[in-house]
């Protein structure tokens, strides 16, 4: 009964923490031939990534956007779907950290401050989600989206040293915006 007890206590903390990451400031907008998305994921970052960040263990957040046509009394129909993987990585004998975003043009960005580091990967800005001559004007639309960070896949020996990186772990709430174009 005791072991029980003690496993439940351990295991409600995780629970608890999971819940907290949230997007905000979901903006959707358009230049003349694209549909963009800008977003932030808050609560991301948990208490020690950091330490453990800077020892050098990578880290990467997943976010999926995807895009329907509603269509009223039949499946809605999906448009665009994206998986968009942001990674940061510390370099020891340089003392930067680098953060790799799948879907931006400069492939790398070095800062030597963990807070830059943190805030770009934490948002997405100016994502490019379809080209408008996709979407038929006057109909409606869906953007559904959130982000992911999973516990690292690590060689088995490093599970009983690391043992709290599994209270990383988040999913967000998939967040809706309707539209019509």
């Amino acid at each position: 009964m005791g072991i029980l007890l003690c496993v439940v206590i351990m295991v409600q903390p995780a629970m608890v923490v999971a819940q907290n990451a949230t997007l905000k400031n979901i903006i959707v907008t358009n230049t003349r031939e694209d549909l963009l998305i800008y977003l932030t994921v808050e609560g991301a970052f948990r208490e020690n990534m950091e330490t453990v960040i800077s020892s050098g263990v990578p880290t990467t957040f997943s976010f999926f956007v995807n895009l329907y046509q509603k269509r009223g009394f039949w499946f809605d129909k999906k448009i665009s779907e994206l998986k968009i993987l942001h990674t940061i990585k510390y370099d020891s004998l340089n003392t930067e950290y680098i953060v790799e975003r799948s879907w931006d043009a400069n492939t790398q960005r070095v800062m030597e401050s963990i807070n830059k580091a943190k805030k770009l990967m934490a948002e997405i800005d100016s994502l490019k989600v379809v080209e408008l001559n996709r979407l038929e004007k006057g109909s409606q639309y869906q953007i559904r989206t959130k982000a992911k960070l999973r516990k690292l896949t690590l060689p088995f020996y490093l599970h009983y040293v690391l043992f709290f990186v599994a209270l990383w772990d988040f999913d967000t709430d998939w967040y809706t915006i309707d539209f019509i174009y």
